[in-house]
């Protein structure tokens, strides 16, 4: 969705469309990178990876920073292709050309390859738009340790490495910690990964010492079978991982060593992220509190959906939620018998237009005046709505170029 997202943005303006946030990461890390000569890949790049790098180069003049090669890593917009070879979009169960009014984008993930070509060619800053996230990470082993494109063995090993690094403190205990369960200390401060990996594709975790959060056999297996579906063909586009035999070892405190992964030769098509417009959200909450808040909630819910079906707003999607209560599970939230001490009503439905979106926001607002007693805190908003799909194409169809720029 937010390669999508940014694909509008390009739209509007030839020079946006990249992260929003690159200026200030580069600032931030460019002069330490400089210095201690570390290379550097991003994503950053979003929809327009070329004005991304070109930004970058222009950071890095204005920094002072001398010899560094900045390349721009593009290819991956592959709407042209979906559309002339009118490609299965599979959610939605369409064909390109039955959606041509509403598509925005697609973009297909492409490998690690083309990293490692900008390394090859001398880049000390490598800027991306869509690629699997661990061809992000296996792009430099290809190019430091030289394997082969059909090495499926250590291609598969650096894709664990990429999978175990790619979402950062997630394995040093982000999105691991629960409290009781599983604490974590330190989380303010939370220390990113460090991925030692050798020629053989051997695997060390570990994080800089008192930095905050814990690296440990635990947080290495929630992140090793993070999203990836059958663990032995984690499907990439470099290589079919298999991450079955893979073993987990501590070697020392806060030091971790994966090892055992393997590959089967890479699919024949990239799979694609397919961005389309789809109507809009319109959204009202109110919050209630004290004695019978929630049933006040609930009670103000129902007057809504009363009320838009009175002044006629038409929805593909409506839901009528109670924040904290049922918001996530519904129909299947476990009952309780106390009924909580503050309730956040949230209605939310999905229109053909921002007009018709419009109204579901201020339905909840007039609860005000004309709902349960205790109401405050309303808040309305209306987005138009980006949705986004797969499709897949053939590898061949796809050509990466790497782009040096400067400033």
């Amino acid at each position: 969705r937010t390669i999508a997202i940014a694909q509008l943005a390009k739209l509007e303006n030839p020079d946006a469309g990249f992260d929003p946030l690159l200026e200030r990461r580069m600032r931030a890390v460019l002069p330490h990178c400089a210095t201690q000569g570390v290379k550097i890949v991003t994503n950053m790049g979003a929809a327009n990876p070329l004005a991304a790098a070109r930004r970058v180069a222009a950071i890095c003049k204005d920094l002072g920073l001398a010899n560094q090669r900045v390349a721009a890593v593009t290819g991956d917009d592959v709407l042209d292709i979906l559309r002339a070879e009118d490609a299965d979009i599979i959610e939605t169960r369409l064909r390109a050309s039955q959606m041509q009014a509403s598509l925005v984008s697609a973009n297909a993930y492409l490998g690690a390859r083309p990293i490692a070509d900008a390394l090859d060619q001398g880049a000390t800053i490598v800027v991306t738009g869509r690629v699997a996230d661990p061809a992000l990470f296996l792009g430099p082993l290809l190019h430091e340790f030289s394997w082969r494109d059909d090495d499926w063995q250590n291609l598969g090993r650096g894709v664990m490495a990429g999978h175990l690094l790619e979402c950062a403190g997630q394995i040093t205990g982000g999105y691991f910690a629960d409290p009781g369960v599983k604490d974590i200390a330190g989380l303010a401060r939370l220390g990113f990964p460090i991925g030692i990996v050798d020629e053989t594709g051997l695997i060390e975790i570990t994080k800089l010492q008192g930095s905050g959060g814990s690296v440990t056999t635990a947080t290495c297996k929630e992140q090793l079978l993070y999203e990836i579906g059958d663990p032995a063909a984690y499907m990439q586009p470099d290589v079919i991982a298999d991450f079955s035999n893979v073993r987990v070892s501590e070697i020392e405190r806060g030091r971790v060593v994966l090892s055992g992964a393997s590959g089967k030769p890479a699919p024949p098509t990239l799979k694609c992220s397919v961005g389309y417009r789809d109507g809009f959200i319109g959204e009202g909450q109110m919050s209630y509190a004290g004695p019978g808040a929630f049933s006040r909630a609930k009670l103000a819910g129902e007057i809504v959906r009363e009320r838009l079906g009175i002044v006629g707003v038409v929805t593909s999607e409506l839901r009528i939620d109670i924040i904290g209560a049922d918001s996530l599970h519904g129909a299947a939230t476990p009952q309780t018998n106390s009924e909580p001490y503050e309730a956040r009503l949230r209605v939310v439905g999905r229109t053909d237009t921002a007009a018709m979106a419009q109204l579901i926001g201020e339905e909840v607002e007039s609860l005000y005046t004309n709902g349960p007693a205790g109401g405050g805190g309303a808040w309305k908003g209306v987005r138009p709505v980006v949705a986004i799909a797969s499709a897949y194409v053939a590898r061949e169809k796809v050509r990466p170029v790497v782009t040096f720029v400067e400033a």
